[in-house]
């Protein structure tokens, strides 16, 4: 990072939204004594009012104001922080002006984004510029993208340290209780609704390898498409479906293993999946949702049908109450073979809604990660992931706080 001298550790930028007063809350709550944390939008009173409903030395923590339309006010913000974790989106619509300014300023970034199109835009327009500042744009720092990132990057370092080869056929299984958030459905809108003016992006958002830093140099691994229908898979006996993140996720875990000259193997698949358990009634639910999916992303993408759904999913700075929050919970298993044939589980997990109350500390953990723990990440800047970027430092962070990462060998298939 350029310039030793900054007067914050972290601006939170989009405090006064849904989920970003969690953030604040989180980062009140667990942030190091004498964190230097400001609070960033567009409204002092309304920023002022969520500094008062937070504890201790959090209740003085200054604001600043900023709109996403004013790149100079960004641009200050930028300046004035040694990172800048925002929840301001859709992140195509409001994003891009401010990692142009972090970028520029040598300042690292965090985001919520699950916009396939945003970051390949971010990667064309930012990427040498922060290699050139030191600084550490990472996207994806939520349920979109960190359990599928650092699941896959534990299974890796497990294989190698075992000698075990590289990684093949990989699969991720999801469960999860609790809702997608307003804004979650609001960047899926804006997306659809990009792609239906610009029929050539629907080519980038279908393409698995659409965030690759070097698209031509991937491998030639066939067909490659993300789940679309519904079947048992065979290693573990449950029905399964699409997963509603995959397109995006998928994409991350790509260009982690590209970002790492492609270590987790020239041979790596991956793919991700939404599971629904064993049996007639894991088969009808499965069904189920996947048919309902099918439908929701139908209307969103129909001119005529879109105002129908908007009134009946969140709208943004709309999510659950507190109980619902606590309740919720997701399980990500990920189940790998290597070149050598041995079988590897790593497991992701965490109470809390995943869209709301384990995306707050994901999102806090990560500004933390990036602004205290500078020293032990790799050395490496650019447009990242939350893999490349912090890795096991972060994985360490959310162990700490209640989240289970775990990897574990699995017996020899008879």
């Amino acid at each position: 990072m350029t310039g030793a001298a900054r007067e914050h550790d972290i601006v939170l930028f989009g405090a006064t939204g849904f989920v970003g007063r969690l953030v604040a809350e989180d980062l009140a709550s667990h942030a190091p004594a004498g964190s230097r944390i400001a609070l960033a939008g567009r409204s002092r009173e309304r920023l002022e009012a969520v500094r008062a409903g937070l504890p201790g030395e959090a209740r003085h923590w200054p604001v600043v104001t900023a709109d996403a339309a004013d790149p100079a006010a960004l641009r200050s913000l930028a300046r004035s922080a040694r990172v800048v974790a925002t929840t301001v989106g859709p992140y195509a619509r409001y994003g891009l002006p401010l990692v142009q300014a972090c970028a520029e300023a040598g300042t690292h970034y965090a985001d919520l984004t699950g916009e396939v199109l945003f970051v390949r835009d971010v990667i064309d327009r930012c990427h040498e510029t922060a290699i050139a500042t030191g600084a550490r744009v990472v996207t994806a720092c939520g349920y979109d993208s960190i359990p599928s990132d650092l699941a896959v990057l534990m299974l890796h370092e497990r294989a190698q340290a075992d000698g075990a080869g590289e990684l093949g056929d990989t699969t991720l299984q999801a469960r999860a209780t609790g809702g997608l958030s307003g804004g979650t459905i609001d960047s899926s809108r804006a997306q659809v609704e990009a792609v239906s003016t610009d029929r050539s992006l629907a080519r980038v958002v279908r393409d698995p390898y659409a965030l690759s830093p070097d698209r031509a140099g991937e491998p030639d691994l066939g067909r490659e498409r993300d789940v679309a229908s519904v079947f048992r898979d065979g290693g573990t006996g449950q029905w399964v479906g699409p997963f509603i993140m995959a397109g995006f996720n998928t994409r991350i875990v790509r260009r982690s293993n590209a970002l790492l000259g492609h270590g987790y193997g020239r041979r790596f698949r991956y793919r991700e999946v939404s599971v629904f358990g064993r049996g007639s009634r894991g088969r009808a639910r499965a069904t189920a949702v996947t048919a309902g999916l099918g439908l929701a992303l139908a209307g969103l993408a129909n001119p005529r049908t879109r105002p129908w759904l908007d009134r009946l999913l969140p709208s943004p700075g709309e999510g659950p109450s507190e109980q619902a929050r606590r309740n919720g919970r997701f399980r990500m298993e990920v189940r790998t073979t290597t070149s050598s044939g041995r079988r590897y589980l790593a497991t992701v997990a965490a109470q809390g809604d995943p869209g709301y109350a384990a995306t707050a500390v994901m999102l806090a953990e990560s500004a933390l990660c990036l602004a205290g723990d500078e020293a032990l990440l790799p050395q490496r800047a650019g447009v990242l992931t939350p893999a490349t970027a912090m890795g096991g430092v972060l994985a360490d962070r959310l162990r700490a706080r209640g989240f289970t990462l775990t990897v574990e060998e699995l017996p020899e298939q008879r």
